[in-house]
C-alpha cells in the first residue's frame, strides 16, 4: 500500500520517496513495524484474552509440571498474524501474486487453528477438532494453493521443477508431462505435484504445531526460520545472487522477503510475552498458520528441500511423534519417554528453559547450514 502510494504515486512530486522502491528498505521497515505492533498490542491482547476467558487447557497425559500453566491466555497467535499481515499489506508491492498466495496460506491455516482453539475453549478441555478434521481442512488449503500455482504455471508464472541441494543440473519436474498427453493417465500426471504440496505445506504446519509445547520454544525457532527464509527469498529474487549461486531465479520471490521479515518481527515481539514464564500462548491459530505459511513460501521460492534444514528442529519434533505412535501401534513399546521430543528431555530431568535454549541453538546451527548449501553445489 505504501509502495503504491508513496513510490508509484508521489515519488514524481517528492524525490526522497524513491527509497520505497528498494526492497531492502521496505523489508527492514516491515520487520520494525511488525515488532512494534506486536510489543505495543501485546498487553491489550492479553487483557482481552483474559476478559473472554480464553485460557489454555493442559493435556492430561503431559508433564505434571505443566499443570500450573492451566488458564494462561491462549490464541495469542492472533497477535502474530495481525502483526505479520498488516506490515506486509503496508510495505509490499500488492501487485505480486506470490504475496497474496502466502497471505491466503497464513489466513487459511490460521482459520483452522482458530476453529480448533475455540472448540477447545468451548469444550473446556484440551481436545478441539479431531485429527482427521484438521488434516482434511489442511489438505484442502494446500490443494487450493496447488491449483493456483498450476494456473500460474500454465501462464509461465511458476516453475514446477525442484531445486535439489548440492546438485546443479538435477531438477526433476513434479508434473509428469508424458502422462499429461494421454487422457487415460492425465490425472496421474498431476499427482506427484499435489502429493508434494501436501507433504511440504501440511507437514510444515503440523511440525510447528507439535513443537509448540514449551514457553518460547516454537516462536523462538520461528524467528530463526523466518529470518533464514528472508535471506532465501531475497537471494532467489536477486539476478546477480541467483546467477552467482547458480540457483533458479524467482523474480516474484522478492516481495515475499517482506512477509518473512514481518513474520520474524512479529515473532520476536511475541516472544516478549511467550518467554518463560509465558504470559500467553500462541495456540493452534498461530502455530498452524506460521508453519503453513513457511511451507508455502518454501514452495513458492523452490526451496522445499532446504526447508527441512531451516526448520530442522520442527522436523525432528514431528518425526519423534510419528516414530512414537508407529512404534507403540506396531510393537506396543515406546521409543521416547514422552513425545514430542521436547517432553522426552523434560522427562529426563532437563528444565524447561534448558530444553528451549538448546533447541534454539540446534535450530540456529541447522538454519546456518541450510544457507551454506547455497554455495555447496
Amino acid at each position: 500500500m505504501l509502495y503504491w502510494l508513496l513510490y508509484e504515486q508521489l515519488y514524481p512530486l517528492f524525490s526522497p520517496f524513491r527509497l520505497f522502491q528498494y526492497l531492502t528498505f521496505r523489508t527492514a521497515f516491515a520487520a520494525i513495524t511488525a515488532l512494534l505492533m506486536s510489543i505495543v498490542l501485546g498487553p491489550w491482547v492479553i487483557r482481552k484474552l483474559k476478559q473472554f476467558s480464553f485460557g489454555q487447557h493442559i493435556r492430561e497425559d503431559g508433564p505434571k509440571s505443566h499443570l500450573k500453566k492451566a488458564g494462561t491466555p491462549t490464541m495469542g497467535g492472533l497477535l502474530i498474524l495481525a502483526s505479520s499481515i498488516v506490515p506486509t499489506l503496508l510495505w509490499a508491492n500488492l501487485r505480486d501474486a506470490f504475496v497474496w498466495i502466502a497471505l491466503f496460506s497464513i489466513v487459511g491455516f490460521g482459520f483452522i487453528g482458530f476453529w480448533d482453539d475455540y472448540t477447545k475453549i468451548a469444550k473446556k478441555r484440551n481436545l478441539g477438532l479431531t485429527s482427521r478434521q484438521k488434516l482434511y481442512m489442511q489438505i484442502a488449503v494446500a490443494m487450493a494453493i496447488g491449483l493456483i500455482l498450476l494456473a500460474m504455471h500454465a501462464r509461465a508464472g511458476y516453475d514446477t521443477k525442484l531445486n535439489v541441494p548440492f546438485f546443479k543440473t538435477y531438477k526433476p519436474d513434479l508434473l509428469l508431462n508424458s502422462l499429461l498427453q494421454n487422457p487415460w493417465t492425465y490425472f496421474f500426471g498431476f499427482l506427484p505435484f499435489f502429493l508434494f504440496m501436501v507433504i511440504v505445506v501440511v507437514g510444515s504446519s503440523n511440525a510447528v504445531n507439535l513443537t509448540d509445547g514449551l514457553d518460547g520454544l516454537a516462536i523462538g525457532l520461528m524467528i530463526i526460520s523466518s529470518g533464514a527464509m528472508t535471506v532465501l527469498c531475497y537471494v532467489n529474487s536477486h539476478r546477480e545472487f541467483a546467477t552467482y549461486l547458480d540457483i533458479a531465479r524467482v523474480p516474484n520471490a522478492g516481495e515475499l522477503t517482506i512477509l518473512c521479515a514481518a513474520m520474524m518481527g512479529a515473532s520476536l515481539g511475541f516472544l516478549c510475552f511467550n518467554a518463560h514464564p509465558a504470559e500467553m500462548f500462541m495456540g493452534d491459530v498461530g502455530a498452524l498458520a506460521l508453519g503453513g505459511c513457511l511451507g508455502t513460501i518454501a514452495v513458492l521460492i523452490k526451496q522445499e528441500f532446504l526447508l527441512v534444514f531451516i526448520g530442522g528442529v520442527y522436523v525432528v519434533e514431528l518425526l519423534s511423534v510419528v516414530l512414537q505412535v508407529g512404534s507403540f501401534k506396531l510393537r506396543g513399546k515406546r521409543i521416547f519417554k514422552m513425545a514430542p521430543l521436547h517432553h522426552h528431555f523434560e522427562a529426563l530431568g532437563w528444565s524447561e528453559t534448558k530444553v528451549v535454549i538448546r533447541f534454539w541453538v540446534a535450530g540456529l546451527v541447522m538454519a546456518l547450514f541450510a544457507l551454506t548449501t547455497l554455495k555447496l553445489r
